[in-house]
């Protein structure tokens, strides 16, 4: 696998235990957190000015789902792994 793949799922599970902190302290609720996934993944969808193919636009979303997934499950009390998560998101898109 690409060492910077690898670096970028390192990054995802990153960005999602700080958003599970975030929840934990307080600071933000699941509900915030699924709001600014949202806004990130309309952004993403109304982006017209890069004209990105179907797959590429894909693959953009790729992180923005992982994460909104880990927020749901955290939300549950939930944990998974990167590969639980994009399984996930490879049978939800």
């Amino acid at each position: 696998m690409n060492t910077a793949n690898l670096q970028l799922e390192g990054m995802v599970m990153a960005l999602a235990s700080l958003c599970e902190t975030l929840a934990d302290r307080g600071v933000l609720e699941h509900k915030e957190i699924g709001a600014a996934l949202e806004r990130a993944r309309s952004a993403v969808e109304q982006d017209d000015t890069h004209q990105l193919s179907e797959a590429n636009q894909a693959a953009v979303l790729f992180p923005i789902h992982l994460l909104s997934l880990a927020n749901q499950a955290h939300q549950r009390g939930q944990r998974f792994t990167f590969s639980d998560y994009a399984a996930l998101v490879g049978k939800l898109t």
